[in-house]
């Protein structure tokens, strides 16, 4: 969240032509997907309790 944040500051506060909206809003894309697959390799390493054999 803070990275998103900051990615959208610099680009309000920088705004020149070479780091704009457009490129924000695509480093914000990127840092989502990063997130996504972070999170759904944490989740596929995880063992459920019910997964054990009793």
């Amino acid at each position: 969240m803070l990275a998103v944040l900051g990615v959208l500051i610099a680009s309000a506060v920088v705004d020149d032509g070479v780091f704009g909206a457009k490129e924000a809003w695509f480093y914000v894309t990127l840092l989502t997907i990063g997130y996504l697959v972070s999170r759904g390799l944490a989740k596929a390493g995880s063992r459920d309790s019910s997964d054990d054999d009793q």
